[in-house]
């Protein structure tokens, strides 16, 4: 019985030869095509490969005329080469004329051949060409030479995606892996950044393809499929995996696909092909990648992104490969790009050189998105594929105003960025230039601009942006970062740190929202079907007292002979306050007793952000020193939108008339009860959203600190006044023609106001 595996294995031995030889690109790739027609016994061997262009170029030839080479082409979609590229799928036709999307190149000379064998040469799942082997007599070509050839395809891939063909390559044009590409996505954090791509998880480049010892490999392959089903079993055991929700159902997922048998047959029959284990992996997971990336169920979309997952586990696993580009090698300029990651995550890379965030995933409301605002750079979120088509080192341009991500830009595009980069210094410079300038509006009303922060690298910017305090600073974000819970001389240590920093200015802390989505490693809590409304913030700290009443006391030592000013959030009843309260007492208390020294001054406050407080607005006013209002979530849960979901987000206008009376009514209650009243949301950050809130009164407005010198050279060309009066007339009109934000537009049109 004839061994069918002899001939790829052979056919293999000499391409691992011929790829260790010291020859020029089109003499290895001639040598290519030339072996595997000799060992297929085939008349024709063709490699086409896909230019930036869209189209496919003969780049070698064994049988067909030689001089067509770099002369015959064919468009994506167009012909059988064409069909195969655009659907990533192999075609093997016993009588390739008669297929309906056959097209003659008369420059080839191929009339004459009747069966076809065509495969994709695929990474990523991406096509970047196609390998074609041709025969006159009519035949179908057996499963062991259609493995062979999309093995030596494997080849053929990592010449394209090591930039060897592009000495081949016709002046003024490029290879399609290096086109130029626009991504879609949503602005989390506005801004442009100029720079090169850094994979916050890169792919893991498989050099070594070809095997010496089948069964040495397969031993391979099962012990590192071993290893994974145990890592995997163990996170599944862990106790803070739910017994149920999202987390394990990815988990689960993780488990069903280890142990399909589908799945390592397929793994196996590469290895007894001639390929190494992790070359194995790495094309069986292009080649189900190729065909998963073309289904438009969402669901079986988001498995793709778990089995390809999983297949890097695997990778890591062969590889023992698990590093990140080292600090000396970290581009002076990068774009991290990731399909989602944690804010600790993006802490470790040096922050100097971080020029933007990518993410595939994500909210404009998480975490890694609020540390990256922090650190002042742009993020693109929603960005689907942008993962698959970078590399590490891809030139990259991240348009966080414009929500758009510009890989490997064309020259006149990336002209056009650096212009508006320099635009935009200029404007820097010029709102630098206000730091100084009192923030008082144009008919003499001063307002109280204070910036949002979480960490230490915000803190600098406190002076930098002439910022009047700190208006929110979010506590949790230490909690966030950290693997293990900090301890109550930790957290102690960090709020003298801050209060030091910001050298006299006042400083609002905000307590420990945590929970819900806000999730922390070591912290285990409940899972939920709508975290948002869930176990979280105020509710958990009165559940677990001992959490506040830590926090707490490292708030009172932090500010010890100075002033403390703190606030509770996601409060839902003032009886909530009351009960925290009672617990500051015992710590004041405690203080006390051991002769601990205490604050000179304490400020207890409230965030407004659940709508049930609107109907205890003055119980609340008068139980608190001052209220802030968090306008992020009392949106959300005002107008029933989650602002994660791009669905809805943009459907209500935050300056739409319902969301700016219901923030009327809490200015009129603060001024009645003589409580003041700051708003701390995103809301704020906006020149436009600034403009309308100082007319319904607002006087204290705290926002990052990249959006103060906008706001500032705004309100210092503003009539409050006469603002106030428009904005009242508008808010009572019960048959507008108008929206809001049309009419601030007018507004600062007519009288000058820079938005």
């Amino acid at each position: 019985m004839r061994d069918l595996s002899a001939g790829p294995r052979v056919l293999l031995k000499r391409l691992r030869e011929l790829m260790a030889e010291p020859l020029e690109p089109q003499a290895r790739l001639d040598q290519i095509v030339r072996q595997i027609a000799q060992n297929m016994v085939a008349e024709v061997c063709s490699v086409y490969v896909l230019r930036s262009d869209g189209v496919l170029e003969l780049y070698a030839t064994e049988g067909l005329n030689p001089g067509a080479v770099h002369l015959a082409q064919l468009k994506m979609g167009q012909g059988l080469v064409g069909t195969i590229a655009a659907s990533a799928q192999p075609l093997n036709l016993s009588d390739a004329q008669s297929h309906p999307a056959f097209r003659y190149l008369p420059e080839t000379g191929e009339e004459i051949y009747h069966s076809f064998l065509g495969v994709p040469i695929l990474r990523t799942g991406r096509a970047l060409g196609v390998l074609v082997v041709q025969n006159k007599a009519s035949r179908t070509y057996r499963e062991d030479e259609l493995e062979a050839l999309e093995t030596t395809a494997m080849v053929i891939a990592e010449m394209v995606a090591t930039g060897e063909l592009k000495k081949l390559t016709k002046p003024g044009l490029d290879l399609d892996l290096s086109r130029p590409v626009s991504i879609d996505g949503a602005s989390f954090g506005e801004g442009i950044g100029l720079g090169y791509v850094v994979l916050h998880e890169p792919r893991i480049v498989v050099t070594n393809l070809l095997n010496e010892d089948s069964e040495h490999e397969l031993g391979r392959l099962a012990e590192a499929l071993g290893s994974l089903r145990i890592s995997i079993d163990d996170m599944l055991s862990r106790r803070d995996v739910p017994v149920e929700g999202e987390h394990r159902e990815v988990l689960e997922t993780y488990r069903m696909f280890a142990h399909d048998r589908g799945w390592v047959r397929k793994l196996e029959e590469a290895i007894r092909n001639g390929l190494t284990a992790e070359a194995a992996v790495e094309r069986v997971q292009s080649e189900t990648k190729a065909r998963m990336i073309r289904l438009t169920d969402p669901y079986l979309r988001e498995r793709m992104h778990d089995l390809d997952d999983l297949a890097n586990r695997l990778l890591r696993q062969l590889t023992g490969y698990g590093a990140k580009l080292s600090a000396s090698s970290f581009p002076g300029d990068a774009i991290v790009v990731a399909r989602a990651m944690g804010a600790a995550e993006l802490l470790d890379y040096p922050r100097e050189n971080v020029r933007g965030l990518v993410l595939e995933e994500g909210a404009v409301t998480s975490h890694v998105v609020i540390v990256a605002r922090a650190m002042g750079i742009p993020v693109v979120g929603q960005a689907a594929g942008a993962v698959a088509l970078a590399e590490n080192g891809d030139a990259i341009i991240i348009d966080g105003d414009e929500a758009k991500v510009h890989l490997r830009p064309v020259q006149d595009l990336q002209r056009s960025y650096e212009d508006k980069v320099r635009l935009r210094a200029r404007r820097q410079a010029q709102y630098r230039a206000l730091v100084a300038v009192e923030p008082i509006t144009k008919d003499g009303q001063k307002i109280n601009l204070q910036m949002n922060a979480g960490l230490l690298v915000d803190l600098p910017h406190l002076a930098e942006s002439g910022a009047l305090g700190i208006g929110l600073f979010r506590t949790e974000l230490q909690f966030m970062i950290a693997s293990t819970m900090p301890k109550a001389e930790e957290q102690e240590a960090f709020y003298r740190n801050v209060l030091k920093q910001a050298a006299g200015r006042p400083v609002t802390f905000r307590t420990l929202d945590i929970g819900g989505d806000k999730v922390v490693p070591y912290f285990r809590g409940a899972d939920e079907e709508n975290p948002a409304l869930g176990w979280r913030a105020i509710r958990l700290s009165l559940d677990r007292p001992g959490l506040l009443r830590t926090q707490l006391r490292a708030m009172l030592n932090a500010a010890a002979g100075g002033e403390l000013r703190l606030m509770l959030p996601m409060v839902t009843e003032v009886a909530e306050l009351r009960e925290a309260r009672g617990l500051l007492q015992k710590e004041i208390e405690r203080q006390s007793k051991v002769g601990e020294q205490l604050p000179k001054k304490l400020q207890f406050g409230a965030m407004l952000e659940v709508p049930a407080l609107l109907w205890q607005l003055d119980e609340l006013m008068s139980e608190v020193d001052f209220v802030s209002v968090g306008s992020n979530d009392l949106f959300q849960f005002t107008m029933a939108v989650d602002r994660g979901n791009a669905r809805v987000s943009d459907r209500f206008d935050i300056l739409g008339r319902p969301f700016l009376r219901v923030l009327r009514d809490i200015v009129r209650a603060g001024e009645r009860n003589a409580t003041p009243v700051t708003l701390c949301g995103e809301m704020a950050s906006k020149p436009i959203s600034a403009m309308a809130l100082l007319g319904l009164g607002f006087r204290s407005v705290s926002m990052s600190a990249t959006a103060l010198g906008p706001v500032k050279a705004m309100l210092l060309s503003l009539d409050v006044d006469r603002l106030s009066a428009v904005l009242e007339e508008t808010l009572n009109d019960m048959r507008p023609t108008r929206t809001v934000r049309q009419i601030l537009t007018d507004f600062a049109a007519e009288n000058g106001i820079p938005l």
